[in-house]
């Protein structure tokens, strides 16, 4: 199986800028098959408890008017900054506590 490697690199905050070096050894690994791939010094993972599902993930944000009621958006923005994001884990928390829940159309 190949993997592609994109021209436009994510930049990841907190992560230092890639050097061209480190660039073509990207390309390079890009190529190789993944039968290819030496993986005898990883060791394998067997316990997976202490794992974060979702951590890395970053979905697509779209945007949105919404029509709040005051009082609502009087106590989200009392938390201070972020009060967007906190309706956005709030909603989530509703969407994720009803898996069976059919997905609109």
């Amino acid at each position: 199986m190949k993997r592609e490697l994109s021209e436009n690199i994510v930049r990841v905050k907190g992560f230092p800028k890639l050097t061209e070096e480190q660039r073509e050894e990207l390309r390079v690994l890009a190529k190789m098959s993944d039968d290819d791939i030496d993986y005898s010094d990883i060791p394998q993972i067997t316990d997976f408890s202490g794992f974060e599902v979702g951590r890395f993930y970053r979905p697509v944000k779209e945007t949105v008017t919404m029509r709040l009621d005051a009082d609502v958006l009087h106590w989200l923005r009392q938390g201070g900054r972020g009060y967007q994001s906190r309706l956005n884990a709030i909603l989530r928390k509703e969407m994720t506590s009803q898996p069976n829940r059919r997905k609109a159309a």
